[in-house]
């Protein structure tokens, strides 16, 4: 499919498709372009949803992304609560639910993903909350009530800023993760418990090692059960314990699906014309030569221009180090890389005073960093990560050793590096 697109359809109405819509105009696509919704909103910012939106502090207008006026300013056709069924590459069209065509003679899946449910659990209860879209935050945030108990299963970054939301408004969080310590997968052992510290100093009733086995809703509340024999009440619970993509339309249009559309390293999927970003898409990363999904906000926005970009034939490659923000209890936490297969952690500062940066290094090479109210020090952090870079570890955790200057550093070891050959 090498002449340029006429018509270009994004089947979703979110984060990455509103920022692939505006790369396309703004690049001077000119032609047909559709953004085809399930949800009835315009496109929305999700972060806020556990944090501003949620604390009250932010109403839906100021988490809105493309109003419908600027989609007509801007001649983009807007399909709101119009489910896509699958993508039909040889008539370039997409059909949708309803049995409308949409014309395509390119086609970004941006169809996200879904909360992850547990067996079991009521789904037809207003208490339970699955807090993935506007809709839950709203509802959500009417049942924050002062002096009330709120139950959380899963101390991820979504449970956690619930958590430190319900503490702002006078509520009592009582959160229960399956894990030793919040985030482990992530963040590893010694980084969980600086988490479980950070909620259990500002109020979380936390409880972890614990596996839910059921939850129960009755005339006041819910109950929620664990297998260590656990049981603790409240007024709702959230559930917050990971995400699904949405691969739907992709299976059903034939293309290749595994933990999400798989992607190569120009978003492109298995089958020609049709492209994937944002947290539907598992994604071939140069940088780290293994397949990865994330569900990151900043991810939406850079893999969505590269996309669009690829999708105007401008070939770019997305090697971007991953990077996302969680604010908690007042603190502003910061992750950037991927730290699979870490073997060594290096702490720059003071665990104790929750101001630091963690650096998470693999055989000498630098693959991710954590930081607590050391937001200044992740721009330093991604450059390595990106250059793999090896520091010298004693010089990381050197507060007197400038980051930038271990960037210049290894840039120079990277030029006088042999070039290999014969």
């Amino acid at each position: 499919m090498s002449d340029s697109p006429r018509s270009v359809a994004v089947v979703g109405a979110g984060q990455t498709a509103a920022v692939a819509a505006r790369t396309l105009r703004r690049r001077g696509f000119t032609g047909s372009l559709t953004l085809i919704g399930d949800e009835a909103h315009t496109p929305y910012q999700r972060p806020p949803l556990s944090k501003e939106l949620l604390a009250g502090s932010q109403e839906p207008a100021d988490a809105e992304l493309l109003s419908a006026q600027w989609c007509r300013d801007n001649d983009i056709d807007l399909r709101l609560g119009a489910p896509a069924r699958r993508v039909d590459t040889a008539a370039r069209v997409v059909e949708l639910e309803d049995g409308s065509l949409v014309p395509a003679d390119r086609v970004l899946l941006a169809t996200g993903a879904r909360a992850r449910r547990l067996p079991g659990v009521p789904g037809d209860d207003d208490r339970v909350i699955h807090l993935r879209g506007l809709d839950d935050a709203l509802r959500l945030r009417e049942l924050l009530r002062p002096g009330g108990r709120l139950v959380i299963v899963g101390a991820g970054f979504v449970g956690s800023e619930v958590a430190s939301t319900a503490v702002a408004r006078g509520v009592t969080p009582v959160v229960i993760e399956q894990a030793a310590v919040p985030l482990e997968r992530v963040l590893g052992a010694e980084m969980g418990q600086f988490c479980a510290d950070l909620q259990r100093a500002n109020g979380v009733e936390l409880h972890t090692g614990q596996a839910v086995s059921s939850v129960r809703t009755t005339a006041d509340g819910v109950v929620v059960r664990t297998d260590g024999g656990l049981e603790v009440t409240g007024d709702a619970v959230v559930i917050a314990v990971g995400a699904q993509p949405n691969t739907d339309v992709a299976r059903a249009s034939g293309i290749s699906v595994s933990n999400g559309v798989l992607v190569d390293e120009h978003c492109r999927t298995s089958i020609e014309g049709v492209y994937a970003a944002g947290d539907v898409a598992n994604h071939r990363h140069p940088l780290y030569d293994r397949w990865l999904r994330v569900e990151h906000f900043d991810n939406a926005n850079k893999q969505a221009m590269v996309a669009a970009k690829n999708i105007l034939d401008r070939p770019v490659v997305y090697d971007d180090p991953h990077w996302f923000w969680s604010d908690q209890f007042g603190l502003n936490l910061q992750h950037c890389g991927d730290a699979h297969g870490w073997d060594r952690l290096v702490v720059r500062g003071s665990v104790a005073e929750s101001d630091f940066i963690a650096f998470y290094l693999a055989g000498g090479v630098l693959r991710a960093a954590f930081t607590a109210e050391r937001g200044g020090d992740v721009y330093a952090a991604k450059e390595l990560i990106a250059r793999q870079a090896a520091p010298d570890p004693r010089r990381l955790a050197d507060e007197d050793v400038d980051l930038m200057d271990l960037m210049d550093e290894s840039l120079e070891a990277a030029e006088a590096a042999p070039s290999g050959g014969n």
